[in-house]
């Protein structure tokens, strides 16, 4: 990646931000589509958080806002769409006309992650803390019409988050007697370590449905585990990572289609996790780049006139976006994957580790 006078700034800021993915998903994105654009992480204590805000306004910046600012970020921006505005948090930010705009994609990350499990749709939903990433839940539950109960180690906390929640439109009350949810979501920091306890019993997750954990962790949480053994579907909050990233994206570069395999590897490979699955290459492109590139897009796994690659393309391995002569599986795994188009050509890290075993 090269930066130059004319490069593009973007930014995650927060305090901490060290641990942020949002780097490396974003910038995997920039690179495979070949825009002059880099993604950085700045360490923002609150009392600089106004004026970072103004300083990357005014160059045309923009970003994302991760804890603890999000709330005083959406105070902070010049406009903001109506689901920024209703959630009382900012996680999104751009500028336009000199001016911040921003929005809440948290959001539609999670009611996308929801929809992968199959459980987006009205229903019991059970919420676990109150924080801000509870306010975009209560949000998200607004727009599936699900119903909203709502637990707090705190039960006036429920109490109050609950009348919050109606007041955006949400059906919701506090979590009260026997609790027998269609879903239940973890909105609380409690899963970072395996030591945490877990946010819901065994006994009341004994019929749930999905469920949701938005922190998210290297092999998945202790909470995920242990719901996926009793056979529960269930995931961690990296499918959230990568779908509000995606439309973060989207708002960052209105006319580019955000290269969703492509941000799912870079997460999947920062949290460790290797490619497993085997996927199909049509002429010249990989899974990735016949979706960038907005070719048919190849099911992985599907048998189609190509060629399977020994890792998953569609996990992100992908030769820039670009068409190369001829039939080619990708070479996944290498330090780096060349391409050509007419004359030119490129080069781009492989995102992906080569796989200890065949798939």
């Amino acid at each position: 990646m090269e930066v130059s006078a004319s490069t593009r700034l973007l930014a995650v800021i927060g305090d901490p931000v060290s641990h942020s993915l949002s780097p490396s998903m974003h910038n995997a994105a920039i690179h495979v589509l070949g825009l002059d654009a880099v993604y950085v992480a700045l360490r923002t204590p609150a009392p600089a958080l106004a004026t970072v805000l103004a300083a990357l306004a005014g160059v045309g910046g923009a970003g994302n806002v991760t804890v603890p600012h999000k709330e005083a970020a959406e105070r902070c921006v010049a406009r903001k769409t109506d689901v920024c505005a209703r959630v009382g948090a900012c996680n999104t930010f751009w500028t336009e006309h000199g001016a911040l705009v921003g929005d809440n994609t948290d959001v539609a990350g999670i009611l996308a992650a929801l929809r992968q499990l199959g459980a987006d749709g009205a229903g019991r939903w059970l919420l676990i803390g109150t924080g801000g990433a509870a306010r975009a839940v209560a949000v998200a539950a607004a727009a599936a019409k699900a119903d909203l109960h709502v637990l707090s180690r705190n039960a006036a906390r429920a109490h109050d988050f609950a009348a919050w929640a109606r007041g955006q439109g949400t059906r919701a009350d506090a979590a009260r007697g026997n609790l027998e949810p269609d879903v239940a979501i973890n909105a609380t920091p409690a899963g970072l370590k395996d030591a945490d306890p877990l946010p819901l019993d065994a006994d009341s997750a004994a019929r749930l449905h999905a469920a949701l954990d938005l922190v998210y962790a290297p092999g998945g949480t202790r909470w995920v585990r242990t719901l996926t053994a009793a056979g529960v579907r269930a995931q961690d909050g990296r499918e959230v990572l990568v779908h509000q990233g995606a439309a973060a994206f989207n708002r960052f570069f209105p006319e580019q289609a955000p290269p969703l395999e492509v941000m799912r590897a870079a997460v999947n490979r920062a949290l460790g996790a290797a490619p497993s699955c085997r996927s199909t290459i049509r002429p010249g492109w990989c899974a990735t780049c016949a979706v960038i590139a907005g070719a048919p897009s190849v099911r992985r796994g599907a048998p189609a006139a190509g060629s399977p690659s020994r890792c998953s393309a569609a996990a992100g391995c992908a030769p820039g976006g670009r068409r190369s002569s001829g039939w080619r599986a990708p070479r996944c795994g290498s330090t780096r994957e060349r391409a050509t188009r007419s004359t030119r050509s490129s080069t781009a890290d492989c995102p992906v580790s080569p796989p200890t075993s065949p798939p």
